[in-house]
């Protein structure tokens, strides 16, 4: 089969051929349709972070696929069916997966890092894992579902605990950003969202954003943002990952309120614990999503409550795939997805 290949960072990955996988028991070997492209590979690219699989790696962790082959055991499923992966995988037996927090797994397995992923025409996955897309969902849009939808869902519903009529405001406006800025405008929140790309702010808007802005625009970014806001933001989201867009977003809140991490960041940030405890405000961090709550994000998007449309910019064959990160690396559209 063809795949893009990792061999290490600062260098294109090698489109070529390699062996198919074959499933084994409790395994089945998915066809893919679609795998986002996430600015997570480019930290393997870019920054010199490391996989936990050494390369070489295939990479790719947003996945919607075709079953092509059932291993052995497996039963419930059948070939041809449509299907989603979620971007980590759990062991389903641990103290975090009894507990529902399948996304702290103690043995958590990620896609395209722990494992070969799916910028290929085949990967193998566990029965156990699989979601069952409803056949009105595009595959090709669905892909994104597996981390760009519900990374941020999460985000919104179990670590930001937005309310409706919270002002919520969302620093950074990618293609996670943007997810979670139409979660909180589906929660109920007034939602303000802050980007230096004035295209990613018309988006915000059309999904749902009450109010954008441009930090570059304007001298003191928390002074518009509490005017915009009546006082500071309910939940601030950091959907960047840098020291600064960290600090800016605790800035934001008002006396007891919360900021959410989503982006992820290697630095060590300098923050002001006086005025954590004078103001009572908390910092949460947020990490991917539990297995359990996809079937209630696909309902949404059944419903058109969680749109797919305005995130999925489109699609980039497998050949092309580094010209597709290059568009990422220069913010072009929301989010590409690769089709094998």
């Amino acid at each position: 089969m063809k795949a893009a290949v990792f061999h290490a960072p600062h260098r294109p990955l090698e489109v070529t051929d390699v062996p198919t996988p074959e499933p084994g028991a409790g395994e089945v070997l998915l066809r893919v349709a679609a795998c986002g492209m996430c600015h997570t590979d480019l930290h393997y690219l870019d920054h010199g972070v490391k996989t936990f699989k050494t390369p070489p790696l295939i990479l790719g962790h947003e996945i919607s696929g075709a079953i092509a082959e059932l291993g052995a055991g497996v039963t419930g499923w059948a070939v041809g069916e449509p299907v989603l992966v979620p971007a980590v995988l759990s062991c389903g037996h641990c103290h975090y997966c009894r507990a529902g927090r399948e996304n702290l797994c103690e043995q958590l397995v990620m896609l395209g890092n722990n494992v070969d992923g799916g910028y290929a025409e085949y990967v193998t996955v566990r029965a156990s894992e699989l979601i069952r897309v409803p056949e009105d969902i595009p595959l090709d849009r669905a892909c994104v579902i597996a981390d760009a939808v519900s990374t941020p869902y999460h985000a919104v519903k179990h670590r930001g605990r937005v309310r409706p009529g919270d002002a919520v405001v969302v620093v950074g406006c990618g293609g996670v950003g943007l997810n979670v800025v139409q979660c909180a405008a589906l929660a109920g929140g007034r939602v303000v969202a802050l980007d230096l790309n004035d295209a990613r702010l018309t988006i915000a808007r059309d999904l749902g954003a009450a109010a954008t802005l441009n930090p570059q625009t304007v001298e003191r970014p928390d002074r518009a943002v509490r005017e915009l806001t009546g006082g500071g933001a309910d939940v601030a989201f950091e959907v960047v990952g840098s020291p600064a867009t960290i600090r800016l977003g605790l800035s934001l809140l008002r006396k007891g309120g919360r900021l959410c991490v989503v982006g992820y960041c290697a630095e060590d940030v300098s923050l002001s614990l006086a005025r954590i405890m004078y103001y009572e405000q908390e910092i949460v961090g947020s990490l991917g999503c539990g297995a359990g709550t996809y079937p209630e994000i696909l309902r949404l998007v059944q419903a058109g409550r969680i749109r797919l449309e305005p995130i999925v910019s489109g699609m980039v064959p497998l050949a092309d795939i580094n010209a597709g990160f290059d568009r990422l690396r220069r913010g072009e559209g929301v989010r590409w997805a690769v089709t094998p």
